[in-house]
């Protein structure tokens, strides 16, 4: 009959268009014409995304962009995602990057590397996952973003081809979807490929990725019935007749899959591709999916069957003798089961298996029969688990199976949970260790997978991990470590959902019950921490009269020693004691190491430490402490919350030392990373009060102004304390819009927030200097009277800066000879102070007062210096004015 061998390149019909494209990108990407002429000044990167129904062509189209990419030289990334792999954390990633990382001994993989080794290195399966706090989300991503920028600077030009993106997990979706955009910038090609219709939740953003399709996907359309009649004739030759093209065409509806598989069949028939054959492709064409391929595999044998079912089961990358193994079968008939399915064109490959194509993947494994198919995957975790795979590879297969009170399966899982938390993928620990709950544990470790799951979740589903944890308490608990561990991990999250009050109720309960002294300590120096940042605290004074007992008596032998004295510090601090009183126990707490990613401590402690230094005017010491700290969560791969404090807070410390340039750069870049976080939370008031407050020092009200409207920075203030005072902030805003009398409200309302815990500290939160100036437009005498009391507080605390900044405002609500005598003074504090920008506006306050050209230039000089743009207009207008008065009066005519 004249019909050709099938071949295994085919023609791409009808994809023109989408290839033009491809090329257009390749030919940018590696810097030549798409006729090979001249290159261009430089590659360009960029991003295409395919989307259509299953057999589409999807998979062909990706097969001839990695053939073309290779062919101009590029090195070529690829990966696919997997129906039966799509919940195991990093399957995508690791297919993308283990290969060019997997095969260089560990020295050279830690020299490459270097700090994001221990980071991404479990994620991608190059080494076993660290002791101690996982990665946060944040962190591993952008652990995994570096190593992806650099394979692509080195290796470029570099094409990532990614297939059945809508089955690829969530952890490497995630990261994927928000490194594609960078492409652009890259010299890589993105390519990804899904069906629309079956993308999860988790993977929607990759509809709206940017690209040259305008944001949305080049959807591919089914073939035309001459481009099905060209499929078929390079097929089975050309003497296929049009009416059998055409009928071809009608039976698969231009599906270039079904059209391929179909053809298959015509020519293992022998059937001639004429009229006289048509009537028949109707069943041919039943035979390829669905039901028919199921009856057509039903005929290969039942090992040949119980074999393909096991491969349906592992999924992708099938090894034959593990298949063989799940299946039940000897070596010799698994091979033949094997020979059989490929001749049958269900499996391809030979030391490493797949099917065709996913959609025959799809029903075979439908077709197992539900009861057969759960024992297959529990047959399956126990051959991966004495094939020496990891527990996650097990887990995956455990959570397909119904629960019997297993402890085996409990164990794995609980193992599994444990890797993969460790290496950055809490969502995936949590279905482990849910699932091993529901098997479910033995009565003595249930409490301990509860707490392990309030662990794993805590990162994500803060309100799930308390109702875990307060579960774990409700059991029986044998283990005093288990029980500690869960109260002070309760404790954590409760403060850091702004559940501040239940946190130290939490710990106080427990503290009434606990024998042992050094729990007990350990313990209460968790409840004085929560408790210090608690707005609504009761009983303050007592709170800083015990903590002031115990920690005076404290050598700081251990770190719980060491973060009562640190606690004592800040007390010390926002009471306004003297200031030599908080850098003497500040010191105390240091000197036997207080770092910022200690195993199951928080890091507050340590911030608040080194913040003491910044308010007593030492911020020399506090930026070499942040710079430390800094470093111990970049280390860690704490990139989300912890940085955005870290960035947040050291632009605080510029603010204070009148670096207002550097202060709004380093905020924002706290602001950025607090987004990604969730508004709300307390780095997010950090965050935009810290920014609102640097953007009215630079003069720039209305932006400060759309910055608190865009980020709702106003009533209702966080439970938790936050510095700068968010409600003092706010009432400085509306001070700056002109709004007197809310300010003055708004103000007044945060001293009486303040006043009642003994905050009287004009360093820490200088409401009542914002409240002196708002009160001077309606009632002066009172305005001085609240000045003058912040300067005896600036005085007891004794700083410089502290001292100066209240006797400025002071200055100003004042009139007569007091005004000038509290702006001498106050320059004279200031100049021996950190505070540029305070000194550059006393300056400024005190030339224009005393009409003094050269004080008025060196407030000028100041504020430029400061970048503190508004007070340098005001400085210039005032040094015009002085000027043109002490011309007019030198004039003869004066």
């Amino acid at each position: 009959m004249g019909q050709r061998v099938l071949r295994n390149r085919r023609t791409l019909f009808e994809r023109e268009s989408e290839l033009a494209v491809v090329d257009e990108a390749l030919a940018e990407l590696t810097g030549l014409s798409t006729d090979g002429a001249a290159p261009a000044d430089r590659s360009l990167g960029a991003l295409l995304a395919f989307a259509g129904r299953a057999g589409i062509g999807k998979t062909t189209l990706l097969t001839e962009v990695r053939r073309r990419a290779a062919a101009q030289g590029c090195t070529v990334l690829s990966a696919r995602g997997g129906e039966q792999e799509q919940r195991v954390a990093f399957h995508v990633a690791r297919q993308l990057l283990q290969p060019r990382l997997a095969g260089a001994p560990e020295a050279e993989l830690r020299a490459s590397l270097g700090s994001w080794y221990d980071i991404v290195g479990p994620a991608l399966g190059l080494c076993a996952p660290t002791e101690g706090a996982p990665p946060d989300l944040q962190g591993l991503r952008d652990g995994l973003d570096w190593v992806l920028t650099h394979l692509v600077v080195r290796q470029a030009p570099v094409v990532l081809v990614l297939d059945d993106a809508h089955w690829a997990d969530p952890e490497s979706l995630g990261w994927l979807a928000a490194f594609a955009p960078r492409a652009e910038q890259l010299p890589l090609l993105f390519v990804v490929a899904y069906r629309p219709d079956e993308l999860p939740d988790h993977a929607q953003s990759l509809r709206g990725l940017p690209g040259r399709a305008g944001g949305r996907p080049h959807d591919l359309e089914p073939l035309s019935a001459d481009a099905v009649a060209g499929l078929v004739r390079e097929s089975l030759g050309a003497h296929a007749d049009d009416a059998f093209c055409h009928e071809c065409w009608a039976v698969t509806a231009g599906n270039p899959f079904e059209t391929v598989e179909l053809t298959a069949k015509v020519h293992d028939r022998g059937l001639d591709p004429t009229e006289a054959g048509a009537p028949l492709l109707r069943d041919l064409a039943a035979a390829v999916k669905g039901s028919g391929l199921i009856a057509r595999l039903e005929r290969l044998g039942p090992s040949t069957v119980r074999f393909a079912w096991a491969c349906a089961v592992l999924g992708t990358e099938i090894h034959p003798a593990l298949a063989a193994a799940v299946a039940g079968l000897g070596h010799e008939e698994a091979a033949d089961a094997a020979d059989a399915l490929r001749r049958a064109r269900v499996l391809t490959g030979a030391e490493t298996l797949e099917f065709v194509h996913p959609l025959i993947a799809t029903a075979v494994y439908r077709a197992i029969p539900p009861g057969f198919r759960v024992a297959l995957h529990g047959q399956a975790a126990w051959c991966v688990t004495d094939d020496g795979q990891a527990a996650a590879t097990a887990a995956r297969h455990l959570l397909e199976t119904h629960p019997e009170g297993d402890p085996w399966v409990v164990q794995r899982l609980r193992a599994a949970a444990g890797e993969t938390l460790r290496a950055g993928a809490p969502d995936a620990a949590c279905r482990y260790l849910a699932r091993a709950l529901r098997e479910p544990p033995s009565a003595k470790d249930r409490a301990a997978v509860l707490y392990e799951l309030g662990s794993a979740s805590l990162l994500t589903e803060p309100a799930t991990t308390v109702n875990h944890l307060r579960a774990a308490l409700a059991e029986p608990i044998a283990e005093p470590g288990l029980r500690q561990n869960i109260v002070y991990r309760l404790s954590q999250v409760l403060a850091h959902s702004d559940r501040l009050a239940e946190a130290s109720e939490t710990l106080a309960r427990e503290i009434r019950v606990t024998g042992d002294a050094r729990v007990r300590m350990r313990m209460l120096s968790e409840q004085f921490m929560w408790d210090a940042f608690r707005a609504d605290e009761p009983d303050h004074p007592s709170r800083s009269r015990r903590l002031s007992r115990l920690a005076d008596r404290l050598q700081g032998r251990d770190l719980t020693e060491r973060y009562i004295i640190g606690l004592r510090t800040w007390d010390a601090v926002q009471r306004g004691e003297p200031a030599e009183v908080a850098l003497h126990h500040a010191e105390r707490a240091l000197s036997g190491g207080l770092g910022w990613a200690e195993p199951d401590r928080g890091f507050e402690v340590p911030v608040l430490v080194a913040l003491a230094f910044m308010y007593a005017d030492r911020p020399d010491r506090t930026e070499e402490l942040f710079a430390t700290g800094t470093a111990d969560f970049e280390r860690q791969g704490w990139r989300g919350a912890h940085l955005s404090f870290a960035y947040t807070l050291h632009g605080y410390v510029r603010y204070r030392r009148g670096r207002l340039a550097e202060a709004e750069d380093l905020v924002r870049s706290g602001l950025r990373l607090a987004e990604r976080v969730g508004p709300g939370t307390p780095v997010y008031w950090y965050a935009v009060g810290t920014l609102v407050q640097t953007l009215l020092a630079r003069g720039r009200t209305d932006e400060a102004t759309r910055v608190a409207e865009q980020h709702s920075f106003h009533e209702p203030f966080p439970a938790a304390v936050v510095f700068p005072d968010a409600q003092t902030v706010y009432g400085e805003l509306l001070l700056a819009r002109g709004l007197v009398r809310e300010a003055a409200a708004e103000l007044s309302a945060a001293g009486r927030r303040l006043e009642p815990r003994g905050i009287r500290n004009p360093a820490w939160c200088p409401w009542q200097l914002h409240l002196a100036r708002a009160e001077s437009h309606d009632a002066p005498d009172r305005a001085s009277a609240t000045a003058l009391e912040a300067v005896g507080r600036a005085r007891q605390f004794g700083t410089p800066s502290a001292i100066g900044q209240a006797l400025r405002t002071a200055a100003e609500v004042t009139t007569g000879p007091a005004r000038l005598a509290h702006l001498k003074e106050a320059v004279a504090h200031l100049e021996r102070s950190p505070a540029a920008y305070e000194l550059a506006r006393a300056l400024v306050a005190l030339g224009t007062e005393l009409r003094d050209p050269a004080l008025l230039g060196r407030g000028l000089e100041a504020a430029e210096g400061c970048h503190a743009d508004g007070l340098a207009d005001e400085a210039r207008a005032a040094l015009a004015a002085t000027t043109k008065r002490t011309e007019d009066a030198s004039s003869p005519l004066g």
